[in-house]
């Protein structure tokens, strides 16, 4: 006779949605930047640009905002919005890539650790030390011994976020290993695999989607201000960091716009990003 097996249900409760919604309704800041959020991934990857973003126009330097340029013009006379347009699909690319990667290899590295042996112990012990070091001056050498490139950015995000999110993926795996069902599951001869799956996933979930977005903008920090001390993304290709580096040059002479304009994008991005990020986690913790 074959043992049973337990699988029950993981999906929250039609209550504890109704909760989560009301929980958002009630925090309309959270849910304002929740669609910021959506508009501006939206915006970058689906509005045309009016200008091209690398074009020189010889006749049109640092003119300010107008009918014609919206954010007006840098020293090259490329039109500022095309170029804070263009700097946002390069930037979130490269954040939403790297979260991602880091996030599916953390997430696949916790659950691992989340059984307790020795090798478990010694990988932990690795990630603290990478974690030891500090996130820009790591990301900075990172970029530099690869190569100083796109793929080179990823590749430090991931290093840099990859430790974070496999501690905290496998400490709500302890947690929920302890669980009782999970426990007779074990004892019953259900496969590690199909717990760890079946049982321990599903329930890490929320929390993963939350780390997803404090990853994302913590991404764009990291992408922006490499791109600022011209490390990472370089010239011809936009990037707000980068623009933020060139305005800096001028705005003492009042040439405002080309530093302010794209300052304002990554930092109403960074912002909204963590804020809806913030809004899961708490919504998360409400429910449970």
């Amino acid at each position: 006779m074959s043992a049973p097996t337990l699988d029950p249900p993981v999906a929250p409760p039609p209550a504890a949605a109704r909760n989560r919604l009301r929980w958002f309704a009630e925090n309309p800041l959270v849910t304002v930047c929740t669609a910021v959020v959506l508009l501006v991934l939206v915006g970058s990857f689906a509005l045309p640009l009016p200008y091209d973003p690398e074009g020189v126009d010889a006749t049109a330097v640092l003119q300010p905002p107008s009918a014609t340029h919206l954010m007006g013009t840098d020293q090259n006379g490329s039109d500022v919005f095309s170029r804070v347009v263009a700097a946002g699909r390069t930037d979130l690319t490269l954040a939403i890539v790297a979260t991602l990667v880091a996030t599916t290899a953390g997430v696949v590295a916790g659950l691992l650790a989340s059984k307790r042996n020795r090798v478990a112990g010694a990988v932990m012990n690795v990630l603290d030390l990478v974690q030891s070091f500090p996130l820009l001056l790591f990301s900075v050498i990172l970029v530099s011994l690869a190569g100083n490139n796109l793929g080179a950015v990823v590749a430090a995000i991931v290093v840099i976020g990859f430790p974070s999110i496999t501690r905290l993926v496998r400490s709500e795996a302890l947690v929920v290993r302890e669980l009782r069902y999970v426990e007779v599951a074990e004892s019953i001869g259900v496969s590690s695999a199909r717990t760890t799956f079946r049982h321990v996933l599903p329930n890490v979930a929320g929390v993963i989607t939350a780390q997803f977005g404090i990853m994302l903008g913590r991404s764009l920090m990291i992408i922006a201000t490499l791109a600022f001390i011209g490390v990472g993304v370089t010239a011809p290709t936009p990037s707000w960091g980068a623009m933020v580096r060139a305005g800096a040059n001028v705005i003492g002479n009042g040439v405002w716009w080309v530093a302010v304009f794209p300052g304002l994008a990554v930092v109403l991005v960074m912002f909204c990003v963590n804020l809806a990020a913030d809004g899961v986690q708490r919504s998360l913790g409400r429910q449970r």
